[in-house]
């Protein structure tokens, strides 16, 4: 699954302007494919991410059985319903992707086959005891291995079999954080439980999971940061195949928005965005830092996901504070707005991130350093960062360690930087962005790709 070495050589942009579409939401594609490989008949989806963590979930099932074909128009999924899943014959290799192996985990803890989950170095760094622990509270057989820290688990996860006359438990659960991957595992084992699934979390969390079941007939109530699902209240005990249409995702789409706010003159739109209120934060942002953002909704995809065109034009921007209830909404897209923090006039503040620090590298201190190479006052917290912007930035040569969203912020500091910058390990920008580099040529942006 790994991808050939390459870096990118970036220069000072003129204006970016076009209209583009980004990939399918990785969240969305992640839950599209497991949802349709449980169902009842093939299901067909279309705007799938050719990324590589949409594909180690759809690998996943195909070693459990599951016939998935992709073509040019759409993806389709041959469900085997909630039983029909056979035990692999190897591990699950789940490459870059902790989505897939948090889901998956709570997912095949409700099997009657064991399985092995194992991934790529990065994902053997990120903590798993967050999903271990509730599951093993309500019965599951599963296992992490121990790590760098103490009374800390880590990949790879082995899952052994329920027993002839075992089931999972109920479970009344206060999540520790708001996490849909947290929650979502705990759904997906909820499926499987002989009572009921009832979820607290500290503030709601992303929730495509739950829109789907609700799309789907799953015995689902929903509350704010509250969710419970009754498997033992009257439904079919499955569901029908269905076409869903994935939106492009916000977390990719924030890249050549803020990238537009950053240009000089710049105007570019993204057409048929997901527009889910917990994925929207980015946008709430930079209306609050002053870029000017609309959107045009354009109608429904996966789970009743809405979408909308964004349209953003540069403008004169100022630094702000963002914590609380808006990083959730949007905590992958924080090295997007560090960038721009970088032009912005004055103090941007980043506050309750510290999840940051445990995803594929710990961004918190890895854009502390890619700020400080481009010449940007940065202050590192434990749980954030305080970036010092609007002076002219240095050309500056650093390394994405790994994750794709560190080398595409590092892109966009490059196009407002006086010089040449050179990003290394652009190669992680594919388990979620591919064809990156060509859109933002589209929109103009002096940027190339070359091996390394």
């Amino acid at each position: 699954m790994a991808s050939t070495g390459k870096r990118y050589r970036v220069r000072r942009s003129g204006p970016l302007r076009g209209s583009v579409r980004v990939p399918g939401d990785k969240s969305i594609g992640h839950r599209s494919l497991i949802f349709g490989a449980l169902g009842r008949g093939t299901s067909r989806i279309t705007g799938l991410s050719e990324g590589l963590d949409n594909r180690a979930t759809a690998d996943a099932f195909r070693a459990m059985g599951v016939a998935i074909e992709t073509g040019k128009e759409a993806t389709e999924v041959d469900g085997v319903g909630l039983r029909g899943l056979r035990m692999p014959t190897t591990v699950v290799d789940c490459g870059n992707s902790g989505t897939t192996m948090r889901l998956l985990s709570g997912l095949l803890s409700g099997q009657r086959f064991g399985t092995r989950l194992v991934g790529d170095e990065s994902l053997t760094r990120r903590p798993m005891g967050r999903i271990i622990e509730p599951l093993r509270a309500r019965g599951a057989h599963i296992a992490g291995t121990p790590g760098a820290k103490p009374n800390e688990l880590y990949p790879p996860i082995s899952i052994a079999p329920l027993v002839e006359g075992e089931s999972l438990r109920g479970i009344e659960y206060a999540m520790p954080v708001a996490s849909a991957q947290i929650k979502s595992a705990m759904l997906l084992s909820g499926l499987y439980a002989d009572g009921v699934t009832a979820l607290q979390e500290p503030v709601l969390s992303r929730d495509h999971t739950e829109r789907m079941m609700l799309a789907l007939g799953v015995p689902l109530q929903t509350a704010g940061p509250s969710v419970i699902l009754d498997p033992t209240a009257e439904w079919t005990g499955g569901w029908d195949p269905f076409e869903w249409h994935v939106p492009g995702d916000p977390s990719s789409a924030a890249f050549p928005i803020v990238a537009a706010a950053m240009v000089a003159s710049s105007e570019v739109s993204i057409e048929d965005v997901c527009v889910n209120p917990t994925r929207t934060g980015i946008f709430d942002w930079l209306r609050l830092v002053g870029a000017n953002v609309s959107h045009r909704p354009s109608g429904h995809g996966a789970g009743d996901e809405p979408m909308a065109e964004i349209t953003i034009a540069h403008g004169s921007m100022r630094g702000t504070v963002a914590g609380g209830e808006l990083i959730v909404r949007m905590i992958d897209e924080v090295p997007a707005v560090c960038a721009l923090a970088a032009v912005a006039k004055g103090v941007t503040e980043i506050r309750d991130a510290a999840e940051l620090r445990v995803k594929e590298s710990d961004r918190i201190a890895t854009m502390a350093s890619v700020l400080g190479a481009f010449g940007v006052p940065c202050e590192e917290l434990p749980d954030g960062l305080i970036i010092t912007g609007g002076q002219p930035l240095r050309p500056a040569q650093i390394e994405s360690r790994g994750d794709h969203r560190i080398a595409m912020a590092g892109a966009l500091l490059g196009l407002v930087a006086d010089g040449e910058s050179v990003i290394e390990g652009a190669e992680a920008v594919d388990t979620s962005f591919p064809g990156f580099v060509s859109l933002m040529r589209s929109l103009g942006a002096s940027i190339e790709e070359e091996a390394s």
